[in-house]
């Protein structure tokens, strides 16, 4: 996984950062939260929280210290051991994109398939910069919808060996991922030491939290496996359309949600989630790689780090509908300062089209490229007496070229970032080999690596373990 070195990029004064808390704490406490779960009510009302139906009006005081219990750093296993992870500080994790119902291939777009869902889990554990295929990396509709999330968690489990997201329609899901997490890791007690999948929780902002999200948060909190708990704000639609109005209502969200995290079990890893963007004014479509977004996203980075918790934001998040130079614009306008905010967690870091709509085959190896340039622009020079190459300049004199001097020479295989999808042929060589543009040569390259997939092994006791509890599953739910 990649290490973050740089210095972290943060718009917010102290002032701000003040005026930004009185206001969370003014709607947590005047305006109150909606937990759509009466065992999420009770928790509140017993820790003596000002409950009325489902709404909750919280201390600001007691928001804090329920969110001082969650840990600033964690772990989370895989069943590769060499893909393990590490959550917060200076560490990134990215994963795919999460969510579409749709698929796109070259200029084909139809309904995700489960066919789909492996092919791309299995480009995820292809390239390295993916520490995770993601959870719902596209909603294979061809599946009966009861129990596809059993085909899906098995598929995430057998064609990588990465950790994993869970699924989050219903508690049962939520269970059914445990379980299966269990069997594939030896028993509930080694997950709960060292956790073994992280879930996404959304809010149904504005400030609802509702019942099928809690219902898997509370499976997923009891045993201790982190939680994304993520305000959906879209500027203009779920939130108002100022970034201070939008900032103090995420925190308002995210804090109260990890406030109920820690009371369902005190001390279990949280991530601070962000998904902020806006809407275009004049059709109310949503919208993505916004300055707006970009502008939010580095302050939310700035305001996890002052509440001491690993956060999750950023993507190579676009509207275009095809993978054309739009999308790879906008995927760079958030992917840039999801790298310069120190994001410790990025969902939708490959294969994200058209608004999160489209999981696109082309737009993976698009967005894995961003990610692969990155990695190195985000590597710190190392500075010292060999590197300044004193030596070849006496070696090549005035006037001379470099291409020949032994600096050059003992370094030439890997002095430079070699691209796998850039092009810098000559205008000729290109046009002779088919005039490919990006998606073109983007197309070629994820159907080779489906070619060369290679599954990672799992002990045949495991795999048939999994594969009876998926059958049996599927039967006790009628499909």
């Amino acid at each position: 996984m990649f290490v973050n070195k740089m210095a972290r990029y943060e718009l917010l004064s102290p002032e701000a950062i003040e005026i930004l808390d009185r206001g969370w704490r003014r709607i947590v406490s005047e305006i109150g939260v909606q937990f759509v779960k009466p065992e999420a009510t009770e928790l509140f009302a017993r820790a003596g929280q000002k409950v009325e139906g489902q709404t909750v009006w919280l201390d600001p005081e007691f928001v804090l210290e329920q969110v001082a219990k969650a840990p600033r750093e964690f772990d989370v296993q895989a069943r590769n051991p060499a893909n393990n992870v590490h959550v917060g500080g200076d560490h990134m994790i990215f994963s795919g994109v999460y969510g579409p119902p749709f698929v796109r291939e070259g200029n084909v777009r139809h309904d995700a398939t489960m066919e789909d869902f492996r092919k791309f889990s299995m480009l995820a554990q292809s390239y390295p910069e993916l520490d995770s295929a993601g959870g719902v990396i596209c909603e294979p509709n061809d599946a009966p919808l009861d129990s596809r999330h059993l085909d899906m968690i098995f598929a995430l489990q057998t064609l990588t060996d990465k950790f994993y997201m869970g699924n989050v329609v219903s508690g049962p899901n939520a269970l059914d991922t445990i379980k299966m997490t269990e069997i594939l890791f030896g028993g509930r007690e080694t997950i709960e030491k060292t956790p073994a999948t992280i879930s996404l929780i959304n809010c149904n902002s504005p400030l609802r939290w509702d019942d099928r999200m809690l219902d898997a948060q509370f499976e997923y909190n009891l045993a201790n496996q982190p939680v994304v708990l993520t305000p959906f704000l879209l500027m203009g639609a779920m939130s108002p359309v100022t970034i201070p109005a939008a900032l103090v209502q995420q925190l308002a969200e995210a804090l109260s949600g990890i406030a109920l995290a820690q009371l369902i079990r005190p001390g279990c890893p949280v991530i601070f989630g962000s998904f902020m963007s806006n809407i275009d004014m004049q059709s109310g479509s949503p919208t993505f790689g916004t300055p707006e977004s970009a502008i939010g996203l580095l302050c939310t980075g700035q305001l996890a780090r002052h509440f001491g918790l690993p956060f999750r934001t950023g993507g190579g998040l676009t509207s275009s509908q095809t993978p054309d130079a739009q999308a790879a614009y906008e995927a760079l306008m958030t992917m840039l300062p999801t790298f310069l905010a120190g994001t410790n967690m990025v969902m939708h870091s490959a294969g994200w089209l058209e608004s999160g709509l489209v999981s696109c085959y082309e737009k993976f190896i698009i967005d894995v490229e961003l990610l692969r340039m990155l990695r190195v622009e985000f590597t710190p020079l190392e500075i010292d007496e060999a590197a300044l190459a004193f030596d070849a300049h006496l070696e090549v004199g005035h006037g001379g070229h470099f291409l020949g001097a032994e600096h050059t020479m003992t370094r030439f295989r890997d002095c430079f970032y070699r691209p796998m999808l850039s092009s810098s042929k000559n205008f000729e060589r290109w046009s002779r080999e088919g005039a490919l543009d990006a998606a073109a040569r983007a197309g070629e390259i994820y159907k080779k690596t489906l070619d060369e997939y290679e599954a990672p092994p799992l002990d045949d006791a495991i795999r048939a373990e999994l594969e009876e509890y998926v059958i049996r599953r599927r039967a006790e739910l009628g499909d």
